[in-house]
C-alpha cells in the first residue's frame, strides 16, 4: 500500500520504517531540511534500538522514501498519517497547530480518496478539527462533497515505549482503531484491515470504536501508568518516614494479579515526550468540559515534588552549601535506551545541585550529545553554572575527583558495577541511588553509604563499616 508519514519524529519515523519493513511503499516528509538530509545520508535524528538497521534495511530495498516535498507526499499515498508534534500549550492544553497545518496541506494538495490518520496523540474532538480544515481547502478548491475527492479521518493512536518502540510497533498488544460509522469511514475501515493485516495473523489484535473514544484512549492509557508511577513514588515517600522498604511493598502488592508489577517502581519521577504533556493535557480537557480530574492533578503535583527528593537526600547528607564538593551523575537521558531528555530528572537534579555550587560530571551511554545542547539552553543565563558541568565519555570518568555518585538514568551498565574500584575511585563511599537499583544490606557490607528511595538506610560507624 502507498502511506505517507507527515513527520519524522520519534512517531513517525518508527511508524514508517516499521511499514516499510513489512512491505508497504512509505514516503516520509518534514518540513525540517535538516532531519531529511540525515535520513537521506543514512542517519537517524533519534536514538531508538533497532531502528538505523530497520531503515537501511527498507531504503536499500526502495520501501521508503524522506522529502520535504509536501505536494508530492499527499499525492503519493492513499493513506496520510499525521505523526506531527502536539507540544504542551501554557494552560497544559495540546497545542494542534501542526496538526492542523499538515490536515491543511492535505486538503490543499488531494488527488483522490484519502484516509487521513491522526497518529499524533490528540485530545478528543481532534478528528472534527481536521476533517473541518480539509473540508475548506476542497472547499477553496471547489471538489467539496466530490466523491473522487472524499476523505475520511481516523484515530489511530500509538502506544510505543521509547526505547522498545520498534518491537512494540511489530508485535503491538493492541491497535486501536476510530472511524466514523459512513460510507467514507466504511471504506477507510477496509483500507486500515489491509494496512495492519500482518500484525493480526496470530491473532486479532484490532479495537475498532468511534473516534472520540480512541482518542480518549491514548491519553487515558498513558495516565493510568503515570498513576502507578506517582502512587508508588507517593508511598515511598511515607516508606522513609515510617521506616518501610519500598521494594518489599512493591513485591507484595505487584504479586496480587490484579495489580501486577509494571509501573510499581518508586524513583525520581517520570519524564520523557508523553507523560507529562498528556496527564497535563487530559487534566486539561476536563476543566475545559467542567470537571476537574483530581487524581491526575495529584499525579501531577507527585511527579513535580518527586524530582526533588533525591536532591534532598544529598542536602540533608552533605549540606546546603555543595561548594567544593563534585558529583558523579549517571543517567541523564528520562529511561534506558533514549537520547530523550524532555522532561528527564536529571535536568532538575543537576540544575539543583549547580545553584548549591558543585561541580557535576555527567555520564549517560547515548544522550551526552542532547544533554549538552538541552542543559546550554537551560543554563544560558547561568554561565558559572555551565563552568562547572561536565559531560564525560564513560563511568569511570565521572567517578574520578567526584564525592559522590548520584545515578538518575536505570541504564543495564549501571546494574552490577565493580562495587570495590568505585569505592576506591570516590573522595567518600557515598551513593545517592534514584532508581533503587542496589540492596541496602549489600551496600552497607561493603562500606557504602547508601541512600536510596524509600528504602532503608543502614548507618555505617566512622570508619565505614556497617554499625
Amino acid at each position: 500500500m502507498k502511506v505517507t508519514i507527515v513527520g519524522t519524529g520519534y512517531v513517525g519515523l518508527v511508524t514508517g520504517a516499521c511499514l516499510a519493513e513489512i512491505g508497504n511503499d512509505v514516503f516520509c516528509v518534514d518540513v525540517d531540511p535538516r532531519k531529511i538530509e540525515i535520513l537521506n545520508n543514512g542517519g537517524v535524528p533519534i536514538h531508538e534500538p533497532g531502528l538505523q538497521e530497520m531503515l537501511k534495511r527498507t531504503r536499500a530495498a526502495g520501501r521508503i522514501q524522506f522529502s520535504t516535498d509536501v505536494k508530492a507526499s499527499v499525492e503519493h499515498g492513499d493513506i496520510q498519517f499525521i505523526a506531527v508534534g502536539t507540544p504542551p500549550d501554557e494552560d497544559g492544553s495540546a497545542d494542534l497547530q501542526y496538526v492542523l497545518a499538515a490536515a491543511r496541506n492535505i486538503g490543499k494538495y488531494s488527488n483522490g480518496f484519502k484516509v487521513i490518520v491522526d497518529k499524533s496523540t490528540v485530545p478528543v474532538g481532534t478528528a472534527l478539527q481536521v476533517k473541518k480544515v480539509v473540508d475548506e481547502e476542497l472547499k477553496a478548491r471547489g471538489l467539496e462533497g466530490s466523491a473522487k475527492h472524499g476523505f475520511s479521518v481516523v484515530s489511530n493512536p500509538e502506544f510505543l515505549k521509547e526505547g522498545a518502540a520498534v518491537d512494540d510497533f511489530m508485535r503491538p498488544d493492541r491497535i486501536v482503531i476510530g472511524i466514523d460509522d459512513d460510507d467514507a469511514g466504511n471504506l477507510a475501515r477496509e483500507k486500515m484491515k489491509r494496512l495492519y493485516v500482518p500484525f493480526n495473523r496470530n491473532h486479532e489484535r484490532t479495537l475498532y470504536m468511534d473516534v472520540r473514544s480512541a482518542e480518549f484512549t491514548k491519553y487515558a492509557a498513558n495516565a493510568m501508568l503515570a498513576t502507578r508511577i506517582s502512587f508508588m513514588n507517593d508511598l515511598s515517600n511515607l516508606a522513609d518516614t515510617v521506616g518501610a522498604d519500598i521494594e518489599s511493598v512493591r513485591r507484595g502488592i505487584g504479586s496480587d494479579p490484579r495489580i501486577g508489577y509494571h509501573f510499581l517502581y518508586a524513583g525520581c519521577g517520570y519524564g520523557g515526550s508523553c507523560f507529562p504533556k498528556d496527564v497535563q493535557a487530559l487534566a486539561q480537557t476536563a476543566r475545559e468540559n467542567g470537571h476537574t480530574l483530581r487524581v491526575l492533578e495529584a499525579v501531577e503535583a507527585v511527579n513535580h515534588d518527586q524530582k526533588d527528593v533525591l536532591v534532598n537526600k544529598i542536602v540533608r547528607r552533605m549540606g546546603e552549601d555543595l561548594r567544593g564538593r563534585t558529583f558523579a551523575v549517571w543517567g541523564l537521558a528520562f529511561k534506558p535506551n533514549t537520547d530523550d531528555m524532555r522532561e528527564a530528572s536529571s535536568r532538575r537534579i543537576i540544575e539543583a545541585l549547580l545553584q548549591r555550587g558543585a561541580t557535576v560530571h555527567g555520564y549517560d551511554p547515548v544522550a551526552r550529545d542532547e544533554a549538552e545542547r538541552v542543559f546550554a539552553l537551560d543554563l544560558a543565563d547561568r554561565p558559572e553554572d555551565i563552568k562547572r558541568l561536565h559531560f564525560v565519555k564513560t563511568q569511570q570518568d565521572a567517578l574520578t575527583g567526584a564525592d559522590a555518585l548520584v545515578i538518575v538514568t536505570e541504564w543495564k551498565e549501571f546494574k552490577s558495577p565493580d562495587f570495590w574500584h568505585l569505592k576506591s575511585a570516590l573522595k567518600t563511599p557515598v551513593i545517592f541511588d534514584g532508581r533503587n537499583l542496589y540492596e541496602p544490606e549489600a551496600m552497607a557490607e561493603m562500606g557504602i553509604d547508601y541512600y536510596a528511595i524509600g528504602r532503608p538506610h543502614v548507618e555505617l560507624d566512622r570508619n565505614g563499616s556497617r554499625s
